[in-house]
């Protein structure tokens, strides 16, 4: 298994992209730690859909926004598992894409980008605080931050959270340059509008045809395409590979 044994952290894992991936890294030997902050139900859910096939999985509530309650989870974690392998940045600050009923610009205020600021860039930054010991002294740790195609082709201009998912790319770029010499792998993964998630089924339809006429695979992302790559980034596969961004978006972006 590409996987086997390795402790892997994964941010806002309750539902939709997160889940998908704790599913994947589970079938693959990880020992999965589904961190969610409201739906108890959906975590505690998903862990058991994990151990009926033979995973392993605990479910972890915690407001990553917090870093004092951050520092509290990753030392429960060490404590029962010796270490964090792998760190999955995946939570975000609620955002529902909906083109139709978006806060224009001129109607945003400071504190809706500071909301989407706090859930991408702030979690990562207590969470990375945390855990960086841990991942220093394995000498071949995996994080991925997940951010979105719309940092680059903002086909739909989602101000606040494009704002906060294009720090993200930065973030990315500073950690994989200061921790290679540790040997921590830093990358991200951009997904296009993922479907079916809790955010992305406030598109209609209309507005999905139209991204899927543009997509050259003619589909949208799916969870289980997004946990696939989220699989060989934290795996020996990827062997070398940091700083990146891979984009799985059907080819709507091309570099």
């Amino acid at each position: 298994m590409l996987l086997e044994n390795k402790v892997a952290l994964i941010t806002g894992a309750g539902r939709g992209i997160g889940a998908a991936i704790a599913k994947s890294y589970a079938e693959n030997g990880a020992i999965v730690i589904v961190n969610y902050l409201h739906c108890s139900d959906c975590a505690n859910k998903l862990v058991a859909s994990i151990t009926s096939f033979g995973g392993r999985a605990i479910a972890v509530p915690c407001d990553v926004r917090d870093e004092v309650a951050v520092k509290q989870m990753v030392t429960s974690i060490v404590d029962n598992y010796g270490t964090i392998d792998v760190v999955v940045n995946n939570a975000l600050s609620h955002y529902e894409f909906d083109p139709k009923h978006r806060k224009m610009l001129g109607n945003l205020i400071w504190q809706d980008y500071q909301s989407q600021i706090d859930g991408s860039v702030k979690s990562i930054v207590n969470v990375m605080q945390a855990v960086l010991p841990y991942l220093k002294l394995n000498q071949g740790s995996h994080v991925i931050n997940l951010t979105s195609d719309l940092v680059d082709t903002p086909t739909i201009p989602y101000h606040d959270y494009i704002v906060g998912k294009s720090a993200v790319i930065g973030l990315n770029r500073t950690m994989a340059s200061e921790l290679g010499a540790y040997g921590v792998y830093v990358n991200a993964i951009a997904p296009g509008l993922t479907y079916p998630t809790d955010s992305s089924k406030y598109t209609k339809r209309d507005v999905r045809e139209d991204l899927i006429a543009k997509t050259p695979t003619r589909r949208l992302t799916t969870p289980k395409d997004v946990s696939g790559t989220a699989v060989f980034l934290a795996s020996e596969l990827s062997s070398n590979i940091t700083g990146q961004c891979i984009f799985v978006d059907g080819g709507l972006h091309m570099d």
